[in-house]
């Protein structure tokens, strides 16, 4: 395993193992549970992308208790592997925290279904896989928790990124399930689900949305940038998020979600309580524009 940041320590008190740490929430956190004494297995697709995490670990003075292991939650053997490696050496993961993912946008007509496919394989498939490596060695301890990062995007679809909910409300069953299966094993299955943050993870779809000359959505396209934009613009410091996990790692039982981010809250009670135009009422008029002014 490709790794950096060893400590000295076969065998850690708490041991927790994070996907996706080279940026954004993962990076946070793998710093957040660090501090709160764990020994973090930050993982990420290529360690090479470990440089920030491990100068921002030293800055923080818990370099000892961060190892970086290359793992691409995309890759069964190669998840496989590592779980076993760190079972091995450790002997326990207390904590597993799925964080790996990205966002892929446009709109449906426009997104091809390879990347459609390509969003399930990392955000679904590879959390369930990752899930599944790790469940046997905490269903025998009966001990463990496993939060998964999902996002307000898997109670709530918007318009241009129909393969990113589609993912995290896939991610919102499989979870609500597991719960269920692990109550009896003494396995806690949380739901993290933030609303918009700084981080890369909208940069890099905006930069990324599919979309085709001449297409008949372009105005709606543009319109969803535009909220997008400044949406990431007045968003607020992605360290809440890492905090909020913090804090779920040290509770006895909690619950099954945890909503974060600016307007979350509001938006799930509006959808709870609200009739089901006025909330598309609500998004078209966020977007500048109503449901009437739409043109196929």
């Amino acid at each position: 395993m490709g790794e950096a940041g060893r400590v000295s320590d076969k065998v850690a008190d708490k041991v927790a193992l994070i996907t996706g740490t080279s940026s954004g929430f993962g990076l946070l956190s793998a710093l957040e549970l660090a501090s709160r004494g764990y020994m973090v297995i930050a993982t990420m697709r290529d360690v090479a992308h470990g440089g920030e995490l491990l100068r921002r670990a030293r800055e923080s003075q818990v370099e000892r208790r961060l190892r970086c292991i290359a793992l691409d939650v995309t890759n069964e053997s190669q998840i496989s592997e590592t779980i076993g490696a760190v079972l091995a050496e450790y002997g326990r993961i207390d904590v597993l925290v799925n964080n790996a993912g990205y966002a892929v946008g446009g709109f449906v007509e426009e997104v091809p279904l390879a990347e459609w496919r390509r969003q399930l394989e990392t955000n679904f498939f590879g959390l369930v896989a990752v899930t599944q490596a790790a469940l046997p060695a905490m269903r025998a301890r009966r001990s463990g928790l496993i939060i998964n990062v999902s996002s307000i995007s898997g109670r709530s679809g918007f318009p241009g990124y129909g393969p990113y909910a589609a993912s995290k409300f896939a991610v919102e069953g499989f979870s609500e399930s597991l719960r269920h299966e692990m109550s009896s094993w003494g396995v806690k299955v949380v739901l993290v689900e933030p609303g918009s943050f700084k981080t890369p993870i909208w940069n890099k779809g905006l930069q990324n949305m599919h979309t085709r000359p001449g297409s008949p959505y372009k105005e709606q396209l543009d319109a969803v940038l535009t909220y997008s934009r400044r949406s990431a613009d007045t968003a607020p410091d992605p360290i809440g998020v890492a905090r909020l996990i913090g804090r779920i790692t040290a509770m006895r039982s909690p619950r099954l979600r945890y909503a974060i981010g600016q307007g979350s809250r509001l938006l799930l009670w509006g959808k709870a309580l609200l009739p089901w135009k006025w909330m598309e009422w609500a998004i078209a008029a966020g977007l500048k524009q109503s449901p009437g002014s739409r043109r196929g």
